[in-house]
């Protein structure tokens, strides 16, 4: 069962995130030996499952993710789908290297019920030695429906030891 960092000394060193594969690395975070980022505590959602290419996430958006009008806000939408399809990506990426997002773009389709559980996927289209290209969606765990969809493009770093 992942676990969430609670503190800065929680997360892994760089030299041990190096040390992995990035399906490694993601494997590790969904069994609970290394803790998961500390925004899925904010945000209300955590890692459902993982594989080689493929990245979910499930959680339920709460009153503290709403904006003014009492909706989901759409940083909610925008923050699970860069978790899902980024960490998508992770998982192709090989040992020694990391990413991070360059640009992501979302489409809301329809509103999030509060406290309706929702899985959010993503799923790579390409990994290369420099860039990943991904796309995912949001859709409910109860009702099928697709909520959002999303793409993104993350940068591939080789990190020299």
């Amino acid at each position: 069962m992942p676990h969430l960092a609670n503190g800065p000394e929680d997360l892994l060193s760089q030299s041990e995130v190096l040390g992995l594969t990035g399906l490694e690395f993601m494997q590790k975070i969904l069994d609970g030996t290394n803790p998961g980022p500390p925004i899925g505590g904010t945000m209300g959602y955590t890692l459902h499952e993982v594989s080689d290419g493929r990245a979910v996430f499930r959680g339920a958006p709460e009153f503290n993710v709403t904006n003014p009008m009492g909706t989901v806000h759409g940083g909610w939408y925008g923050t699970l789908l860069d978790s899902a399809m980024a960490c998508a990506v992770m998982t192709k990426v090989p040992r020694g290297s990391v990413y991070t997002t360059l640009e992501y773009k979302i489409n809301i389709l329809r509103a999030i019920p509060l406290g309706m559980q929702i899985d959010c996927v993503g799923v790579t289209d390409h990994v290369g030695r420099s860039t990943g290209v991904a796309h995912g969606e949001i859709r409910g765990v109860e009702d099928g429906k697709l909520y959002a969809t999303g793409s993104t493009t993350c940068i591939v770093m080789q990190i020299a030891k």
